[in-house]
């Protein structure tokens, strides 16, 4: 579930549990189990439920995992992670340079990169070029210094944007949600340093009921230039494996960065074998 590389506007997905819980009730319809009509019923307040407590809801306990990971979707899509308004104007320290209107500048990864490198990594040319530094050297830092990062006068993050308990997600993400992209994936062939039949292991079992087997069910963009995961993953393996770990904005994405890393990168390497059109 991605946002196109290129646009700005929002998707979202709602998974349809009603079809899967239907089916079940069906059959104890058959056996003097509920009726098919309460079954759908049933099965569509479930879906709310379980997709409304994902996209804004606070575990009871917050393990410092889910914190990072939302803290990650801010770092991608802040408005969309947090059903905010988006801004419309381009926020005043984006360069004049650069070559972005509007709501995108004010994206963490518009400036900083899905590598979080900046100009020194993948940004460092091209449409997302702006010059600006990544965020890399702020692992391992204090969140509270983040923070009010942040809110300075440069970034300008007001509470009425992004609030205070999702400030403190996000400055976590940035201090202990980074990975080692060179590591993990190959610069100049953009190829995925992970085992791709492991992966295919992994993808069938948790990505398909979404994506689909051959990764074709969601088109992110229409039906005049297709994008589907493996267009993602093969032209820009770096924002594909931060969704990977941290999910979608908006969506009901799971968050896998509670496996190894390096069992998300056979993920990876595994949509980077899909269909891109």
């Amino acid at each position: 579930m991605f946002y196109s590389i290129c646009g700005n506007s929002r998707f979202r997905l709602s998974v349809t549990i009603a079809t899967v819980l239907g089916g079940v009730w069906l059959a104890g319809a058959l056996i003097g189990g509920p009726s098919t009509a309460s079954a759908a019923e049933d099965g569509k307040k479930v879906e709310i439920e379980a997709s409304r407590d994902w996209l804004g809801g606070i575990p009871e306990a917050p393990t410092e995992d889910w914190g990072v990971a939302f803290g990650g979707r801010l770092y991608d899509n802040w408005a969309a992670a947090l059903d905010e308004e988006e801004p419309k104007e381009t926020h005043r320290a984006y360069p004049a340079a650069g070559k972005k209107k509007g709501y995108s500048t004010w994206r963490c990864k518009e400036c900083h990169g899905w590598d979080y490198r900046g100009a020194k990594g993948v940004y460092g040319e091209g449409s997302h070029f702006t010059g600006i530094k990544g965020i890399d050297r702020m692992v391992g830092r204090d969140p509270n210094l983040v923070n009010r990062i942040l809110r300075d006068d440069t970034h300008g993050y007001t509470r009425e944007m992004i609030p205070e308990s999702a400030m403190k997600r996000l400055a976590l993400f940035v201090t202990r949600g980074q990975h080692d992209v060179d590591r993990f994936i190959d610069g100049e062939t953009k190829k995925a340093r992970g085992d791709a039949a492991r992966g295919e292991r992994f993808f069938q079992n948790m990505c398909s009921p979404c994506h689909g087997f051959d990764g074709k069910a969601i088109n992110f963009r229409g039906a005049d230039a297709p994008e589907y995961v493996g267009t993602v993953a093969q032209a820009n393996p770096w924002e594909t494996l931060h969704k990977i770990r941290n999910g979608q904005p908006g969506a009901p994405m799971p968050a896998l960065r509670i496996l190894p890393t390096q069992t998300l990168v056979d993920i990876l390497a595994y949509t980077q074998t899909l269909p891109a059109k």
